[in-house]
């Protein structure tokens, strides 16, 4: 969508889907994935790639003209994640880092504290921070207060595919933020990429919904057309719910019978 860009960090995107690489059976499913999913921003995991090795996950996105965004994820502690960022930028050449700072491997929860102090020191260190968080307004908040370029708080746990969990807390988010919020986590299939934009998010990340999924090319392309479609309906504006039913049709005009004159003989 060309007359409505996605500008991140000052960057400009007609695609409004960040995918992942995680999960991918093989790197060509990725690659027509990729496709599939008119992506232009796609995250690395950095403890997962090696930039100096040809025919890797950054070949693919070399050769796709997709830019790198990469990923902290694995990062369990404010220290590791700062390394991990800047090991990345000196790797990549990129300011831009997705920040990732879980508080355990069972739930993939993001650490509210740890993801603060980490967010506070890459945004002094001059990066263009996109935060993994909860769906919490304060801290989405606080986040926003740091300097982060985004905010992306999950709509339910990492690979779940529950959809997002709690839509009044996206919906509050979205109100208060002057800076992107993009979904990140939790999306099973397409309406939930449909509900994330509908309800305001200026973005969504995903990974596993695609990757995981039966045809991973046939979801990507179908989370790139939920996308879009849900952009479309957030700036067309929905109807408001109703308890009760509402004519579509004028009441004006209505037949009016004459009692003295039956309608049928």
């Amino acid at each position: 969508m060309a007359d409505d860009p996605f500008v991140l960090g000052g960057t400009s995107f007609t695609s409004r889907l960040i995918m992942g690489t995680g999960g991918a059976p093989s790197l060509d499913v990725l690659e027509r994935s990729l496709v599939a999913s008119g992506t232009e921003l796609t995250t690395v995991a950095m403890r997962r790639v090696n930039a100096s090795v040809h025919g890797s996950v950054l070949s693919v996105l070399d050769r796709l003209g997709i830019r790198v965004l990469p990923n902290t994820a694995g990062c369990f502690t404010a220290g590791e994640a700062v390394l991990t960022a800047r090991l990345a930028r000196e790797a990549l050449g990129t300011d831009l880092v997705k920040l990732e700072v879980i508080a355990d491997e069972r739930t993939l929860l993001p650490d509210p504290i740890e993801t603060l102090e980490a967010a506070e020191t890459l945004v002094d260190d001059g990066f263009t921070v996109l935060p993994y968080t909860n769906d919490d307004p304060v801290l989405a908040r606080k986040l926003e207060d740091a300097g982060c370029a985004a905010i992306m708080p999950l709509g339910s746990p990492i690979g779940s595919g529950l959809g997002i969990r709690n839509p009044h807390n996206f919906q509050l988010i979205v109100e208060h933020a002057r800076v992107p919020v993009i979904l990140d986590a939790g999306a099973g299939t397409a309406s939930d990429a449909a509900l994330a934009m509908e309800l305001g998010c200026a973005g969504v990340m995903l990974a596993s919904a695609v990757t995981r999924a039966q045809e991973p090319v046939l979801m990507a392309d179908a989370m790139r057309h939920a996308v879009e479609a849900g952009r479309l309906a957030y700036r067309a504006g929905r109807i408001p719910r109703r308890h009760f039913a509402e004519a579509s049709s004028p009441t004006e005009g209505r037949a009016a019978l004459d009692p003295e004159r039956p309608a049928f003989q």
